[in-house]
């Protein structure tokens, strides 16, 4: 681990499923660099590595959603998280969900929140790709439910 790697693994940070249906399947992934951008209009960024399948897809297709983990939910962002993993369709196997009405990504549920989102920007950042996303629409809501936190390379519950 790089002297930057752990510096920033002190920083705790909410953990939330990306999915995406594209033509042929259902990908997903797990991410911890998820934020807010703007409350008007509603936007969020999300930085995913250039070098992966799933960012490669969200380059030709705009609609995705992601699910916002609660303290429970460990597991989902394991299975999310593990390489060389199956169709999204199957890591959710056992788990509540449903397809967004506006996106038809897969979304998790049980969590503190999902959004579903339209790709608005790209942008290339070292290794990475930085996607910043509308909200078309928030599909849940569950405040009573403390986030899955992952700090110092664990999940943890808040």
């Amino acid at each position: 681990m790089s002297e930057f790697t752990e510096a920033m693994a002190q920083l705790a940070a909410g953990v939330a499923v990306v999915t995406v249906r594209d033509d042929r399947d259902d990908l997903g992934v797990t991410v911890s660099a998820l934020m807010s951008v703007s409350a008007d209009p509603p936007l969020v960024l999300v930085s995913l590595t250039s070098r992966g399948y799933l960012a490669e897809v969200l380059l030709r297709q705009d609609l995705w959603a992601a699910s916002l983990l609660s303290s429970g939910q460990a597991a989902v962002a394991s299975r999310f998280a593990t390489a060389g993993r199956p169709s999204a369709r199957h890591l959710v196997a056992g788990v509540p969900h449903h397809r967004g009405p506006r996106t038809s990504a897969l979304i998790v549920g049980g969590g503190v929140a999902a959004l579903e989102l339209e790709t608005a920007r790209v942008v290339p950042a070292g290794d990475h790709t930085l996607f910043v996303a509308g909200v078309l629409a928030v599909d849940y809501v569950t405040p009573t439910v403390d986030p899955l936190v992952r700090l110092r390379g664990r999940y943890r519950p808040v």
